[in-house]
């Protein structure tokens, strides 16, 4: 997978869920790319939500194949977009396509685990060990320690199985092809994970008012989803399907199980599979198989949808207020892996992040093959924000001008 770089400071957390283009985000320039003559981007109408759509049209000059936005707010919607969808054939892109919404995954997971304990079926407080014996083996790991709420919040200490360098390897350059359809069970997942010692043990871990250790794992995640399997007697599709996607009608959400497809209408997924700088190949990775990811990263939707299941979350209409409480019961991040700023804070499966002086906001963000994603919004869930870009390459300061400038600005 090559080697790690950490990333310059984002405003929203972005997943190493696999894949992660790490050292193609750190990249400023672009790859050369092939496509198309292209009409002019869209021209920024009069309005509120101007600046933002120019700094869509800067985010694709930039060199993102495409770039799509909704923005949901009690005056209404707002759409945005710029590039295109498909290189090959200039097809621009538009706001009702699916993607891979990657780490955007980790809040839908935590709101299933948090329903369920608010119908008794398990406690935040449960061990690992209770609800998956045998499972969590390894120097420096004790699971009758790890509870679920440590998974939630990234403080279990368990290592991230998205670092492990053979793992990594298995999907750089064109070994990618030779792996993209490869079925991994979550136990698979979890003993690449395991085969490190612990990055430190749970009650070293942050507090609220309190800063200690934290380590953003997605195997983590992929221990909540088996959880959530082993609770239900069911699979981690149907959980989140009974629980949050049917009752919120997100009729572009899917959970894709092991299927490699993504559901039309969608745009050309493209990456660069961690090689970066001006002369890196750029691939088509629309295919492939989601195992890679499970309850981490494998959900796919449209901006529409996750807007309506984070405006749903944070106001509080998804959750009791007992758990509505522990969902934003944030602890200090650590910015190891580019994950935050100073003074940001995670809940279950959500962070609250500094823009800048006196504007704060809630959200999360994922980066998959050849997808990037970010949800934000205000803590009442009124004003909302989602973007995807349908490249996992460029300047991340672009993404965090345009998410000022719509919640600080606008």
């Amino acid at each position: 997978m090559g080697k790690t770089r950490h990333l310059p400071r984002t405003v929203v957390a972005l997943t190493t869920v696999v894949l992660t283009a790490v050292g193609a985000l750190a990249a400023t320039a672009a790859p050369a790319l092939t496509a198309p003559a292209l009409s002019a981007p869209p021209r920024p109408s009069p309005g509120p939500h101007a600046p933002t759509q120019a700094a869509l049209n800067e985010i694709a000059a930039q060199g993102t194949p495409g770039v799509i936005a909704q923005v949901k707010h009690p005056r209404g919607r707002w759409n945005g977009r710029a590039g295109v969808a498909d290189l090959a054939t200039g097809r621009q892109r538009a706001v009702h396509e699916r993607f891979r919404v990657a780490s955007v995954t980790k809040p839908f997971t935590a709101t299933v685990l948090l329903k369920l304990e608010a119908r008794r079926k398990l406690s935040l407080d449960d061990s690992v060990e209770k609800w998956l014996p045998g499972v969590v083996r390894g120097k420096d790991y004790h699971p009758e320690r790890i509870t679920v709420r440590h998974l939630l919040n990234h403080t279990s200490g368990i290592y991230d199985y998205n670092m492990d360098d053979g793992f990594r390897a298995k999907y750089y350059g064109d070994e990618f092809d030779k792996n993209r359809h490869h079925r991994w069970a979550p136990g698979e997942l979890v003993a690449i994970a395991l085969a490190h010692p612990a990055n430190f043990q749970p009650e070293q871990g942050s507090r609220p008012g309190r800063p200690g250790k934290w380590d953003y794992s997605d195997t983590n995640y992929v221990l909540a989803g088996m959880i959530i399997e082993k609770v239900t007697g069911g699979t981690y599709r149907e959980a989140v399907e009974n629980l949050v996607v049917k009752p919120l009608k997100l009729r572009g959400t899917k959970v894709p199980g092991t299927s490699p497809k993504l559901p039309r209408p969608h745009a050309t997924h493209y990456s660069t599979l961690f090689e970066d700088g001006p002369d890196a190949k750029t691939r088509d990775v629309t295919e492939f198989s989601p195992t890679v990811a499970f309850s981490a990263g494998e959900i796919i939707s449209t901006v529409g949808d996750v807007n309506t299941f984070m405006s749903a979350l944070l106001a509080g209409d998804l959750l009791p207020a007992a758990q509505q409480r522990a969902l934003l019961d944030a602890v200090a991040v650590d910015g190891d892996k580019g994950h935050g700023g100073p003074e940001d804070v995670y809940g279950l499966g959500i962070r609250h992040f500094k823009l800048r002086d006196g504007c704060w906001a809630w959200g999360h963000g994922g980066m998959i093959p050849g997808s990037a994603t970010r949800t934000v919004a205000t803590a009442d869930g009124r004003h909302v924000l989602t973007m995807n870009r349908n490249g996992d390459w460029g300047d991340q300061r672009l993404e965090d001008a345009l998410v000022e400038t719509e919640f600080c600005e606008s």
